[in-house]
Formats: structure tokens, sequence, C-alpha cells
């Protein structure tokens, strides 16, 4: 993962790029899956959605074109053309529109915010709490359940997850986000832990959320495509919730 964290630090276009690679790899992911339930969304429509978003992001950063009335209409756009794929016998069922427009939205939209993040140059570093709050509590949330993990907290959904562990992830996400506003930008501190605290419990729904969607599919993981973690889905979907957590907290308290 350490050349994603290079991107990260470097931004612009080459983020953009690998942001668009994760919509694009993460939506076939989750359009696979639900093969497996006899449902067959429209791939193709969702990456020519994909496309068409980042060019709109990229015109509005390094265009100049005022694009927020058009991202209203790419929204419009994802739910009218995948309506229309029902007229063809390929995409008949509801359940394929559906899954069409999920994917465009749960996982093309939620992860485009890092490059939204990463536009705000005022507070473009805050970019790190994204990943900061989603492997920090990640990785604290496993430790902590592993050593005194007792109560399930989702045994349905997640058997392995117990209360201490999301506990414990959630208070690992504050320290870690405490430390880097210390280290990096003290006059945010409040605001850090603030964005630790959300994040931490956002990013395990995240977590749960891509679980759930997994039961439902009868798969143990998404892909294969990262060694030790299974597909693109499997690493980033707490990323896909602490994204626009960041991105919204920026616009609405901090601006």
């Amino acid at each position: 993962m350490l050349p994603l964290l290079l991107l990260v630090y470097f931004g612009g276009i080459p983020l953009a790029l690998a942001c668009l690679a994760i919509g694009l790899i993460g939506a076939h992911e989750f359009v696979k899956g639900y093969e497996e339930l006899d449902v067959h969304a429209n791939y193709g429509l969702v990456a020519v959605c994909t496309l068409v978003l980042y060019a709109l992001g990229l015109a509005g950063r390094f265009g100049g074109v005022q694009v927020q009335s058009l991202y209203a209409f790419w929204l419009f756009l994802v739910v009218i053309l995948s309506l229309l794929t029902l007229f063809c016998p390929k995409h008949e069922k509801l359940e394929d529109a559906m899954v069409t427009m999920l994917s465009c939205f749960y996982i093309v939209f939620f992860s485009y915010h890092v490059f939204l993040v990463d536009g705000i140059s005022e507070y473009r570093i805050l970019i790190w709490l994204i990943f900061i709050t989603a492997f920090g509590t990640d990785i604290f949330a496993y430790f902590t359940g592993y050593a005194i993990g007792k109560h399930k907290l989702c045994p349905t959904i997640s058997p392995k997850k117990t209360i201490e562990g999301a506990v414990g992830g959630a208070l690992g996400s504050v320290i870690l986000c405490a430390i880097f506003a210390v280290a990096l930008v003290p006059s945010l501190l409040p605001h850090c832990i603030a964005i630790g605290v959300l994040g931490g419990v956002l990013s395990q729904f995240g977590d749960l959320t891509a679980s759930i969607f997994k039961r439902k599919m009868g798969i143990k993981d998404y892909g294969k495509l990262i060694p030790g973690h299974g597909g693109i889905m499997d690493r980033f979907d707490s990323i896909l919730f602490t994204a626009p957590l960041v991105y919204y907290y920026i616009t609405f308290i901090l601006l």
C-alpha cells in the first residue's frame, strides 16, 4: 500500500487517476459479486459515469469550470441512464438497475471524495485523516479484539468483531488523529480529534456495510487483487465512509 501513500502525498492528477482506478475496480468487484445472486448490473454504464465524474472534477480544478451544478446533473444522469437500462433485454430486472445506481453512488461517488479533499488547498493536509481514521481504526480494533474481545458486536454480520474491539478501534482513531495534529497542525487539534471520533465510528460502519453486502452475495472476499486482504473493496470499504466525512467536515465546519 506504500505507493498509494506516495500518491496521497503528491496529490493532483496522479492521485485523481489512482482514485479513478480504485472506483472502477471496486465497482467491478461489487458488480461481479452481485452476479452470484443472478443480478447483472450494467458495468459499462458504471464505467462511463465514473469517467464523466472525474472529467468534471478535473475540468473544475484545472480548467476553471464551475462544476457544482454539473455534479447535480451527474446524479441525474446516473439515475436516468440506470433506469433506461431496464429496456435492455440483458438488464431488464429492476435489481439490475438498482445495483447499477448503487455501484455509482456507494463506490464511485463516495471514493471520489478523496479527490475532492485533495482539491481544498487550505486544508489539504487533512486528507491524511481519511486514511488514518480508516486504517487506524481497523488496526486498533483488530488487536484490541484479539487481546480482550469477548462480547460479539454483530455476530450475524461479522462474527469475529467484538464490542471491545470496536471501542478500541475508535479510541485508536482518536489517538492517531491527535498525534497527527500535534505533529503537523497544532491549531487544528480539536477538529482532528472530532474527526477521529466520528471517523472511528463511521469507518466501522463502512466495514460492516461491506460485510453485509458480502454475506448477501455469499462471498468471502470481493477479489484477490491485494495479497492478504482480498479485493479493492475489502481494503477500502471503510474509506468509502471516512472520505465523505472529512470532506463535509472541512466544508461545513472549517470553511
